[in-house]
């Protein structure tokens, strides 16, 4: 009986160490992420990506966040994400898009705005009520936005992550490997900052997404599935990818390979 009782407490104490290190875990990860959260300029390590130039395109790249847009640049993202997205979700786009208005200004949404600064000077002649009247290239003297990326840092399935809601282009500055630029940036914010992975959602049916992020981008199907939202629907017309930077993402995030090629 002393020997049971022995091996009892043995087990105890074995369980209170294994306790403790997941809430120290815990502790350590949102710390993570609030001070990944607390970066006010997510560009100021990577100069390099502060400017894009090619053939007809010469971009500039600033940092924002949800509570801190102005009214011109919130009314360019409604009507970028509507121009871009109310095809691919059809019917469902009325419900979407009220759903993304309120990301969009949520307090931990941050952003990289991408603006055109080869015909910059043309905002320099336009009234204040004439730019706000502009919402579809929100000019400003620094040049007109013409995409965006809308991130996150949160935890997925115990880990810290970056979590990429949005990637918009307008139409015109697609095709130019600017998407491709802001990707590799945001790659490099989240190994900055230590995050396990990023992740992002597609819609199965938007094969040029798709395409982008599996063949051009290198992610891959995670084992986070929307299933465990709504099984019937959202299996079916939304894939979430991700790219993973420790082994311990890598085991917990992506889907074996055999299970890549039933889905």
């Amino acid at each position: 009986m002393e020997s049971k009782g022995l091996s009892r407490n043995n087990r105890e104490n074995k369980a209170k160490p294994k306790r403790k290190e997941i809430i120290e875990k815990r502790k350590a990860m949102d710390a993570l992420i609030k001070v990944a959260s607390a970066e006010k300029d997510y560009l100021s390590a990577f100069p390099a990506f502060r400017h894009y130039q090619i053939s007809g395109l010469s971009a500039f790249l600033e940092s924002g966040r949800g509570d801190k847009l102005s009214s011109p640049v919130k009314q360019f993202i409604q009507n970028l994400l509507k121009a871009n997205m109310e095809g691919p979700y059809g019917s469902e786009w009325p419900a979407e898009e009220k759903v993304k208005r309120r990301e969009m200004v949520a307090p931990e949404a941050r952003y990289v705005f991408v603006r055109n600064t080869s015909n910059a000077s043309s905002g320099e002649f336009l009234t204040t009520s004439e730019r706000e009247k502009t919402s579809t290239s929100c000019v400003e003297e620094r040049g007109p936005i013409v995409g965006f990326v809308h991130f996150r840092f949160v935890i997925e399935e115990e880990l810290p992550v970056l979590y990429v809601y949005e990637l918009q282009l307008e139409p015109h500055v697609q095709g130019k490997g600017l998407g491709k630029f802001l990707m590799q940036l945001i790659e490099l914010i989240a190994c900055k900052n230590h995050m396990g992975a990023v992740v992002l959602t597609v819609q199965k049916a938007n094969s040029a997404a798709m395409n982008f992020y599996l063949c051009k981008m290198r992610y891959v199907t995670s084992t986070i599935s929307p299933s465990r939202v709504d099984p019937l629907e959202l299996r079916r017309v939304m894939k979430i990818l991700c790219k993973t930077f420790s082994n311990e993402a890598k085991a917990i995030l992506e889907e074996p390979l055999e299970l890549v090629h039933s889905v």
